[in-house]
Order: C-alpha cells, then sequence, then structure tokens
C-alpha cells in the first residue's frame, strides 16, 4: 500500500529482456542499505518486488502481465519514473490509499500551463469511466491527485509546482501515455452494491 506521495525520480539505467519478463534497474536516491530484498518499491504507480539492492541502484522484475497492462512494457533506458516506498503503519497520510494496481494506461489529451496553474486533460477511457468524480482521487503515474473536472470523455487535474518539480508529470504533453490507478474506496462501493443488487 502507499500513499501517492512521491519519495524521488529515478532513472532507468538497464533493461533486460528474459523469457516472459523484463528485469528493470533503476538509478535512485532511494536508500538501498536501508531496504529488504522483497520491498515493494510503486515505479510509476506499479508495485514491484526488489530483487537487488546496491549503492545508488535497485533492481526490479515485471512479468508479462504488468508490461501488457503498464506503461512499464514501453519504458527506454533513460526514463525518468517516479519511485514510492511502501506506507509504514505509522506514515502520515498526505496523498490516499494507492495499492499500485493499475486500473489502465490513458492518453494525456491537453496540458495547459498559465503562470502557476497547470492543468492536465486525460482521456477517460473504458476501464476507469464511472471511478472518476469531481473533487475525487486518483494517481496518474503513482502521483495522488484530486480530479478538478470530469466530462463525457476526459478529466482534469490540477497540478502545483511543488508537484512539477518532484515528480515526472511536469515532462509529460498531449499523447504521453500515464498509468491511472483510481480510488480504492470506488472499487470497493462498486463491489458492494453490485453484491446487493437484486437476481
Amino acid at each position: 500500500m502507499f500513499t501517492g506521495l512521491i519519495e524521488t525520480v529515478g532513472e532507468v539505467v538497464e533493461l533486460r529482456p528474459a523469457s516472459g519478463s523484463l528485469r528493470l534497474v533503476i538509478a535512485s536516491t532511494l536508500p538501498a542499505r536501508e531496504m529488504a530484498d522483497g520491498e515493494s518499491v510503486a515505479i510509476d504507480g506499479v508495485c514491484l518486488t526488489v530483487t537487488e539492492r546496491k549503492p545508488g541502484r535497485l533492481a526490479f522484475t515485471a512479468v508479462q502481465e504488468t508490461l501488457d497492462r503498464t506503461t512499464l512494457g514501453g519504458v527506454r533506458p533513460g526514463a525518468r519514473v517516479n519511485l514510492e516506498r511502501a506506507a509504514r503503519l505509522s506514515d502520515r497520510l498526505g496523498g490516499h490509499l494507492v495499492q499500485g494496481h493499475v486500473d489502465a494506461v490513458a492518453g494525456v489529451a491537453r496540458v495547459r500551463a498559465r503562470g502557476d496553474d497547470h492543468r492536465m486533460r486525460v482521456r477517460l477511457v473504458p476501464e476507469i469511466r464511472g471511478y472518476v468524480a469531481r473533487k475525487g482521487s486518483v494517481a496518474l503515474n503513482g502521483v495522488s491527485l484530486t480530479v478538478s473536472a470530469v466530462d463525457r470523455t476526459t478529466f482534469e487535474v490540477a497540478l502545483i509546482p511543488e508537484t512539477l518539480a518532484r515528480t515526472n508529470l511536469g515532462a509529460l504533453a498531449a499523447g504521453s501515455k500515464v498509468n491511472v490507478e483510481v480510488d480504492l474506496v470506488a472499487r470497493y462501493l462498486e463491489s458492494l452494491l453490485a453484491e446487493r443488487r437484486p437476481g
């Protein structure tokens, strides 16, 4: 479980394809010595397991299911990725509950900036339609954000300068792809309502 508050932005420095998987090595400032093999880290919002640690380097393995359903399937060396370690029970929940289970990959429809007012429109793909609500929470590339507007085909988020400086969202433009995870509460609410429907 994560909070959607990005700790650092890392760089993909090595990709090693294997049969049905991809090994990723990421250079980052996360404290490798304090971490453990098997620890969970969200990479652009995708929960992966640390398989090897060296100072300044972390290695992960993504299986084909993950590569097919997230932007990690198209990642290239040099890519900058958002990184967040799993939350501890004692942590403050500054964002919202994020599982690291991506619901969809969606395209950025438009980015508009007027001074510090930075707005991004993301396409409302079928997998997430119905789960995105104005003033609700959404995670884009693992970043906890509040939905500022929704229409029939897109939803909008407002990005403050701090978010742009501390994540890779500032590098996105129209046509970029993002990992989207909808609010966990919306998923559970859907399941509860489905159980109570007659028949």
